[in-house]
């Protein structure tokens, strides 16, 4: 499947066949192919959660208006981001580029986060919003159906999880085998609304 394909195809699909289990070698590779969205400054600030037990993913449910694809899907991936990872040894972040690029970006991460609450949350949510379009496309492409989700009690799901002080939660990604077609496109805007040459 190309890329076109992917994005063309990839619907919100609500309910999952519960009986599915995809291989470890499945959840790897999709875990990797989202490891590879671009953060600023490369500081890889998404942290993936996996519950994979399923008492916690009843009570996430539970927190969740009870919609079935929590449980019901083959993964539920809960994308959290460290909003502190710039701070981290980020020098660790560069460790594989050359000694002049790794001298001026390890002090620039510094510069650009410290102090600056807002910013280190909007990047957080920016890094996994890419993440989680990787993630929709990439399980595409290996045969399975998502949905993006962010309809749940965040402070709820955090305390489920044992959310770190420093991390935040974005959202959700269930990830399976659909069992209902989606419904069609339900009204998408006429491209001269969204689209705004240089100026509003």
């Amino acid at each position: 499947m190309n890329v076109s394909e992917a994005i063309e195809s990839r619907r919100a699909v609500k309910a999952f066949d519960a009986n599915h289990k995809m291989t470890d070698a499945e959840i790897e590779r999709l875990l990797g192919l989202a490891m590879l969205s671009p953060t600023a400054f490369n500081i890889q600030n998404w942290r993936f959660v996996l519950p994979t037990d399923p008492a916690l993913r009843r009570q996430i449910r539970e927190v969740a208006w009870n919609q079935a694809q929590v449980t019901d899907a083959s993964l539920l991936v809960i994308l959290t981001a460290d909003l502190k990872a710039w701070e981290k040894e980020p020098s660790r972040y560069w460790r594989l580029a050359a000694q002049p690029v790794r001298d001026f970006m390890v002090p620039a991460i510094d510069q650009y986060y410290r102090g600056r609450d807002t910013v280190q949350r909007d990047e957080a949510m920016r890094s996994c919003g890419i993440a989680a379009q990787s993630l929709m496309l990439s399980a595409k492409e290996m045969g399975y159906d998502t949905c993006p989700m962010d309809g749940f009690d965040f402070d709820a799901v955090a305390k489920l999880i044992n959310l770190p002080a420093d991390h935040a939660i974005a959202m959700f990604v269930a990830v399976g085998k659909g069992t209902q077609a989606p419904y069609p496109r339900s009204g998408p805007l006429a491209l001269d609304e969204v689209v705004i040459r240089d100026r509003f």
